[in-house]
């Protein structure tokens, strides 16, 4: 896959995905919006139904308090009588009809049901007469008989009207009462209570009445009048249909009681996001990571391929000079070229084993006896190891080993090998004559090894990953060092596996420093 489809093909599904994450945040953004409205509609319902049923109650108790007063014997003060009358002639029939139309308004004047300061109230109680009289007309000059041939009288209470009347006198006499007569805190809790009930909202409210935005004694205790949360209604309404109460509530868990009725929609969303997100950039990571191991390994076959190609080719060429007649005869290069053969062939096992041993380190295959050893000795192995080649190229190995206690528990080849394979870097990074110094401290229940170069360095990015199987860094010419990049990456296997800990600090020009942690044993 090319570079720039491998970009376009991430561009693409990181844009689906931030489209996912922007199409859940506005879903649910908008399922919150819409619960809150659907929560105000609700509690607007219910504080409304409370309002009215507080005044149909105080009404209704302002109506049989009248009731009983009359039906205790109470006379009016006063009777007035208004009446309508109405007159049609049919002259097919030669009758005039006559509806009349009687409405009384009797007067009581009955001790006080309010508390307004008053001894007693005046209240009118309207009744209606209804009469219909039909006269047959005379046929010679029209005049009416003197009686009349039918008569129909009604008389009713005008439920109706009274009450229209009743409600009116009541509603301006109730307006001037203090309204904690008026209404209970017990009464607007009951049927606040109710009705949210009804509308599934079950939770802690507070409550208060409100005259013209100052409180009243009817409220919780503890209300706090909000802007943005309290929800009001009036209540009281007068005969112009004002009023200058407000019926307020809120609801301290007003969000927690929203949320709660989405929440599992919610978790469920961004679980699954969660989920896509995770798997989304694992998938990138592995594709990148996959990319990244691929150039590596071409990397590696390349370097496998240049370090094969130079010992098969001095193998070829001590071949064809053995067969030489000329050389044949002479034992002295047949032994120097049989010996060059050997070393080529060693060079090659020791390449292969190299990479077979990281394998089996992979696959934990690689059985590891641990003795116990000095650290110091070791060291002094990997450097006899060495110093030929460093000594070749006018440079040194200097010891400083300041570590009283260097016994540990290791494998004395691996962990020589370790040090060896450290040692050989810092040879082959030295452009110059190679100066290395070794360094050993007791830290602790520890001991540290510092090997330390005056080589190129390398970058920060270098480090992250110089300990990784395959990696090595690109200097525009990927033969100029030899090695497959399997070196550090055993280093860091083989201290890992003798419970240590191994770092690298380095600054490009100025050289690096390995550092290992090994614990002692006593």
């Amino acid at each position: 896959m090319s570079k720039k489809l491998f970009v376009l093909l991430v561009v693409l599904m990181s844009l689906s995905l931030i489209g996912i994450i922007f199409v859940q945040a506005y879903y649910i953004n908008n399922t919150v919006k819409n619960e809150k409205e659907q929560f105000t509609f609700n509690v607007k319902k219910a504080l409304s139904f409370t309002s009215k049923a507080i005044e149909d109650r105080e009404f209704r108790n302002y109506v049989e308090d009248l009731q009983k007063f009359i039906a205790e014997g109470g006379q009016p003060d006063s009777t007035a009588l208004k009446q309508l009358t109405f007159l049609r002639q049919d002259e097919d029939s030669n009758e005039i009809i006559i509806y009349k139309n009687g409405i009384f308004e009797e007067k009581f004047k009955i001790p006080t049901f309010f508390d307004i300061g008053l001894d007693s109230v005046n209240i009118s109680r309207i009744l209606n007469e209804r009469q219909t009289q039909v006269y047959k007309t005379n046929t010679l000059d029209g005049s009416l008989t003197f009686s009349p041939e039918k008569s129909i009288q009604y008389i009713t209470e005008m439920s109706k009207l009274e009450k229209e009347t009743f409600e009116s006198a009541y509603r301006d006499q109730a307006k001037i009462l203090p309204i904690h007569t008026r209404v209970s805190k017990g009464q607007i809790e009951k049927l606040l209570t109710k009705k949210l009930k009804e509308d599934n909202i079950d939770i802690d409210f507070e409550y208060a009445i409100y005259a013209k935005d100052l409180a009243t004694k009817i409220q919780s205790s503890n209300f706090e009048l909000a802007k943005n949360s309290t929800i009001g209604v009036p209540i009281f309404l007068d005969n112009n249909n004002e009023s200058d109460f407000t019926l307020y509530v809120n609801f301290p868990e007003r969000k927690k009681f929203i949320l709660s009725s989405i929440i599992g929609m919610t978790l469920l969303s961004i679980i699954f996001t969660t989920i896509i997100i995770i798997a989304y950039t694992s998938a990138i990571y592995q594709l990148i990571k996959q990319r990244q191991i691929s150039q590596i390994k071409t990397d590696f076959i390349n370097n496998m391929t240049h370090e094969f190609k130079t010992p098969i080719a001095t193998i070829n060429l001590a071949l064809d000079a053995i067969k030489n007649p000329q050389i044949i005869n002479d034992e002295d290069k047949v032994k120097r070229y049989l010996k060059m053969i050997k070393d080529e062939n060693k060079r090659m096992h020791a390449q292969v084993e190299n990479v077979l041993r990281i394998s089996k380190l992979e696959k934990n295959e690689l059985n590891i006896r641990k003795d116990r050893v000095k650290l110091h000795d070791l060291i002094q192995d990997a450097i006899a190891h060495i110093i030929l080649i460093v000594e070749d190229k006018n440079g040194y190995i200097k010891t400083h080993f300041d570590a009283v206690k260097s016994s540990v528990l290791a494998n004395e080849t691996h962990f020589t090998n370790v040090i060896v394979n450290i040692l050989d870097n810092a040879v082959k990074y030295s452009e110059n004559s190679p100066k290395i110094d070794v360094y050993t401290e007791n830290v602790g229940t520890n001991i540290i090894l510092k090997i330390k170069d005056q080589g190129s360095g390398m970058t920060k990015s270098v480090q992250k990953k110089v300990f990784e199987k395959f990696y090595r860094e690109h200097t525009g010419d990927v033969h100029n060092i030899k090695g497959h990049g399997l070196g550090l990456a055993y280093v860091k296997r083989i201290v890992h596996d003798h419970q240590g800990h191994v770092s690298v600090e380095s600054e490009k020009g100025k050289g690096s420093t390995f550092t290992i942690k090994l614990p002692l044993i006593s």
